[in-house]
This record gives C-alpha cells, sequence and structure tokens, in this order.
C-alpha cells in the first residue's frame, strides 16, 4: 500500500461536446444522435504527492487544472486511470460551491461541515472559529444568495480550514476576496505547512506558487508540460505564454521583427558579466525586419536568480518611435545605476506591436549578468551606507 496523500495514475477525461444546443425535452432525449465530438481534458497525466508538499498546478487557460483538482475532490471521475487520496479532504473550488442559496450561513457551515465527516458535536465545537475567520458574525442567520463574492469566498475558506483537512484543495477563488483577507488565507496556509498537511493550489499567480509551494506542476493541452522545483515549472510556464503570443501573431499574419544579437556593456566598453552595484549596464540589441514594420516597441525585462521580476523598461516608456521598420536597426538601453545586491540577474528581449497583440521575437532570460557587492547585504536593493560613532 502506497504512503502518498495523492496519487495520480494514467489519468484521462473525456467530455462529449455537442455541435447543436438541445431545445427541448425531446432533444435532450435524443441527443446520443446529435452531432458530438470528443474532448480529451485530460490525457495520461501521473503524479504522486507526498505528505506535507504544497504543490502548484499551473497552466494556460484550458489546460485541465481545474478538472484534475475536481477529480482529486472526488467531484469528478476520470474516464481512464485512477486517482487515489488518503486523508479528509476540504475543498474550495468555484465561488459558492457546496452552499445552498436558500440556506443561511449557519445552515451551509453544518451541511458543509457533515460532507466532510464531521458530527454535529464536532461542527458546534468549531462553529465559532469559523465565523471569526469569516469575519461573517452578523449576516449567518442570513440566506447566502443574498451575500456578496467577498463574503462566500470568506464562509468557504473559513470551513475549509477548520475541519481538520489532511488535505487542502485551492482553486482561484482566493483572488475574489479583498487584500486583507488574502492575507489572512496565506497565513493559515502556512500555519497547515507548519502543521504537515497536504496543499494543492490552482492559480494563475505564478509568483504565488514560487513564495509558498515547494513543487510545481504545469499541465498544457491536458498533459503535464513540466514538474519539479517552483523557480524552473514557472519559467516554463512563462516561456510557453511567451510562445502562445508568437503562434497568435503568425495566425493572424504578421511581419516579423528578429532579434539577431544582444550584449551586455560595461561603462567602459566591455562585456559586463560581473558589475558593481552603482554601476552602468548598457543592453545592446541588433534588430532585423525583412518587411516593413509598423512602429515596433522593444522592450527588457530583469529577474533575479529567484525567478522574480525587478525591473523592466521599453522603447516605447521612453518615447524612443522605431516609426516603419525595415532591413536592421541597433537599439541601447543605458542603465546610469544599477542598484542591485549580489546575485545573478537575467534579461528577457520581446519586440511586440505597440498595442501588445502581436509579439514578433521574444528571448526569454537568454543573457545574463552577476552584481558582486563586497560587503555584507540583505534586501532587494544596494544602498550606500556609512557608519560613524560620536562620544557624548
Amino acid at each position: 500500500m502506497g504512503t502518498s496523500s495523492v496519487e495520480i495514475q494514467n489519468v484521462s477525461k473525456k467530455f462529449r461536446l455537442y455541435k447543436e444546443k438541445p431545445s427541448s425535452l425531446k432533444a435532450r432525449l435524443i441527443s446520443a444522435r446529435m452531432r458530438a465530438e470528443d474532448f480529451w481534458a485530460l490525457r495520461d497525466v501521473s503524479f504522486d504527492i507526498e505528505p506535507g508538499q504544497s504543490v502548484g498546478l499551473i497552466g494556460p487557460n484550458g489546460s485541465g487544472k481545474t478538472t484534475l483538482l475536481k477529480m482529486i475532490a472526488g467531484i469528478l471521475r476520470p474516464t481512464a486511470g485512477s486517482v487515489v487520496t488518503r486523508g479528509r479532504i476540504a475543498a474550495l473550488l468555484e465561488l459558492g460551491a457546496g452552499f445552498h442559496p436558500e440556506l443561511t450561513g449557519r445552515e451551509n457551515v453544518y451541511l458543509n461541515a457533515a460532507f466532510l465527516g464531521l458530527s454535529r458535536k464536532e461542527t458546534d465545537a468549531v462553529y465559532d472559529d469559523i465565523v471569526d475567520f469569516a469575519e461573517l458574525p452578523d449576516f449567518m442567520d442570513n440566506q447566502v444568495k443574498f451575500y456578496s463574492s467577498g463574503m462566500l469566498v470568506r464562509l468557504g475558506f473559513a470551513v475549509a480550514v477548520h475541519v481538520d483537512p489532511a488535505i487542502l484543495l485551492v482553486d482561484e477563488v482566493l483572488a475574489v476576496g479583498d487584500e486583507a483577507f488574502q492575507h489572512k488565507c496565506l497565513d493559515r496556509v502556512r500555519q497547515f505547512q507548519r502543521d504537515g498537511r497536504t496543499i494543492i493550489f490552482v492559480t494563475h499567480a505564478v509568483d504565488l506558487v514560487r513564495q509558498i509551494c515547494d513543487r510545481a506542476v504545469m499541465l498544457d493541452h491536458g498533459s503535464i508540460h513540466s514538474q519539479g522545483a517552483p523557480d524552473q515549472v514557472v519559467r516554463d510556464f512563462r516561456l510557453v505564454m511567451l510562445q502562445h503570443d508568437l503562434d497568435y501573431a503568425t495566425d493572424e499574419g504578421t511581419k516579423e521583427v528578429e532579434i539577431v544579437s544582444a550584449e551586455l556593456v560595461g561603462a567602459d566598453g566591455g562585456s559586463a558579466s560581473v558589475i558593481h552595484p552603482g554601476e552602468e549596464l548598457t543592453i545592446v540589441v541588433d534588430l532585423r525586419a525583412s518587411a516593413p514594420v509598423e512602429d515596433p516597441v522593444l522592450s527588457f525585462a530583469l529577474h533575479d536568480q529567484d525567478n522574480k521580476f525587478v525591473f523592466g523598461s521599453s522603447t516605447d516608456d521612453h518615447g524612443v518611435d522605431l516609426h516603419w521598420m525595415e532591413g536592421k536597426r541597433r537599439i541601447r538601453f543605458q542603465l546610469h545605476n544599477v542598484p542591485f545586491v549580489s546575485g545573478k540577474y537575467w534579461v528577457t528581449l520581446g519586440v511586440h506591436s505597440r498595442d501588445h497583440r502581436h509579439v514578433y521575437h521574444v528571448q526569454e532570460q537568454r543573457y545574463r549578468f552577476e552584481v558582486s557587492v563586497g560587503e555584507a547585504t540583505t534586501g532587494q536593493v544596494f544602498i550606500p551606507v556609512d557608519v560613524d560613532v560620536e562620544e557624548l
């Protein structure tokens, strides 16, 4: 017998997509004869989640993330393969999911707790904590159909984290809550991590995955694209999203502008593989357009060794117009004072239309430089500090 909290083995999920919408009861009864096609939301997905792991599920829209989470929760069954879970699961999957709109908040708390296996006595013991966490003491005897989206999120999360789950499933719904409540939820998630509980996130907030998850799985078109350390998987996700933009631009028949070469240059005119805080750095980029392109924009972005975005700019930001471009152009971004602390930094370059609808060419974190500081530093930026002591 396995010891994993979640075991996903060769899971596939098929849905039937009908070309025509049934307009009557008769049409529904004979829907099997209506034109339909198979849509595979997931295909041969396999991975295990160990007890105490925090795993982020990321990927483009339609990649199968929520479908997989619903199968882990037991809401959907796989067409093929198996999903095995061990321990009580609490799921916060959709706004208001599991709540009956005609029941009050109080009644819904007891109903949801019962679904999750709690006795009435056990629910009595945590009810006040649920209400305090949700910050809804004045609304618990109102029907939830009158709740705002933020109130539904607060109550749903409060129930999920107070039923003593071994596995917590959280979909994108936390983005609906206000900032203060989001911080409160994240604090509770970190407490769950310290308690050794298993947590699975579905989110587009990839920086959140990097901050709180110790593992990430990326889905694309229903299959696993990559899995492992969050930094690497997030980097893969960004590359795929950029490629999706490139594919869209090609489908629209846009003219391509190519990044022919790029170089990082120091104040002395030489290659800037290592610089010191406060020194100058110039990003030199050569572009080539094989046919006229109207007013393209060149952008750059800097990410640190934790894959966190730290700075970016573009020709458009500085009022530099490339007008109708054909042939070659050389563009220089001169950073007069680089204030970063010690570490490695990566440069991403991209050429796109002014309205950002079309991406012509992207080089994702292809260029690197290092900042070296002679003294011990903490924080994100380097500020020179002198210290003196005066006898009084």
